[in-house]
C-alpha cells in the first residue's frame, strides 16, 4: 500500500511580510540584555483598573517614557549612501499582533505614535481597534498584504531603501522600537530578531510577580551596559509613573460607578 503524499501549501500574505522581516533582521548584530523585575503592585492595581490594560501597552509606555528622556533610544542605523547614525524626534512603537487573515492566523504590526505622550486608555483603544477592524480598514496592515504580493526582487528592493536610506521613512513605516512577547501564552522568545534597533519582550509573570524583562539591541548603535540602565530606568517608571496611572484610572471608574447621593436622604 502506497503512502499518502504531502501538499503544497500557498505563501500567504502575512507569512511573506514576516519572511521579508526575518531576511533583514539577519543583518542585524543583535544583543539581548535581561533584567529581572518586581511586577507585583503592578499586576494588583492592573486587575483592579476596569479596562484591565494588556502588560504589552504598559510597558510600551514605561519604555516609551525612557525613549523620550534618553534619545539614543530612538536611534537607528542607515547604511547607504555611506554608514550613519539618525536620530527621531519623537518615539514610534511597532506592536506585533496577531490575527487572522483568509483563514490562517499571521502577524501584523500595529504603530503607536508617542505613546509617552498617550494615556493607558488611549494606548488600550487603539490596541482594541488593531484587534477588532478588518484587516482592509486598518492602513498599515492593508499595505504589509499589498505589498507582500509584489514580486520578491521589487519587494526585497523596497524594505532594503526604506531601512537604509531615509532615517525619517523608517521611523514613520516600522517604528523606532518594537515589542513583541509570547508572555501572556507561559512562553518565553530567548532572543526574537527585529530590523530596528530595540526590541522589548518579556516572559511570562510568575506567582510572586516576578518578570523577565529583555531588551535586543543592534550593537551598532547601542552598548549593553547603557541598555541594562535603560532597563534600570524601565522599572522605576514602572513603579513612578506606570503604577500611580493604574491607580488614579481605578480610583475614577469606581467614583463613576458609585451609587449618587441624594440631597435630604
Amino acid at each position: 500500500m502506497s503512502s499518502p503524499r504531502g501538499r503544497m501549501v500557498p505563501i500567504s500574505a502575512p507569512r511573506r511580510f514576516i519572511m521579508d522581516l526575518v531576511h533583514f533582521a539577519h543583518k542585524v548584530p543583535s544583543n539581548p540584555v535581561c533584567r529581572t523585575m518586581d511586577v507585583s503592585a503592578i499586576r494588583r492595581a492592573r486587575e483592579e483598573h476596569p479596562d484591565r490594560p494588556s502588560w504589552a501597552i504598559l510597558f510600551m509606555k514605561a519604555y516609551a517614557l525612557v525613549a523620550a528622556d534618553h534619545p539614543p533610544l530612538r536611534r537607528a542605523f542607515l547604511g547607504f549612501p555611506w554608514a550613519r547614525i539618525y536620530e527621531h524626534p519623537e518615539t514610534i512603537c511597532a506592536l506585533a499582533l496577531e490575527r487572522k487573515f483568509e483563514g490562517e492566523e499571521g502577524v501584523f504590526v500595529g504603530l503607536f505614535r508617542a505613546p509617552e505622550a498617550q494615556t493607558i486608555k488611549q494606548l488600550s483603544d487603539g490596541i482594541k481597534r488593531y484587534k477588532a477592524l478588518p484587516i482592509e480598514e486598518i492602513g498599515f496592515f492593508r499595505q504589509a498584504v499589498r505589498y507582500s504580493r509584489v514580486p520578491t526582487p521589487l519587494r526585497r528592493f523596497m524594505w532594503w531603501s526604506t531601512l537604509n536610506i531615509s532615517g525619517w521613512k523608517k521611523a514613520k513605516r516600522f517604528g523606532t522600537f518594537g515589542v513583541s512577547s509570547s508572555g501572556n501564552l507561559g512562553a518565553e522568545s530567548l532572543h526574537p530578531i527585529s530590523p530596528l534597533t530595540t526590541t522589548l519582550t518579556y516572559g511570562p509573570i510568575s506567582p510572586e510577580g516576578k518578570i523577565v524583562m529583555k531588551i535586543i539591541y543592534d550593537h551598532r548603535v547601542l552598548d549593553g551596559a547603557y541598555i541594562a540602565r535603560r532597563l534600570a530606568d524601565i522599572e522605576a517608571t514602572l513603579a513612578d509613573v506606570i503604577l500611580p496611572e493604574l491607580i488614579r484610572g481605578a480610583a475614577a471608574s469606581a467614583q463613576q460607578s458609585a451609587p449618587l447621593a441624594i440631597a435630604g436622604k
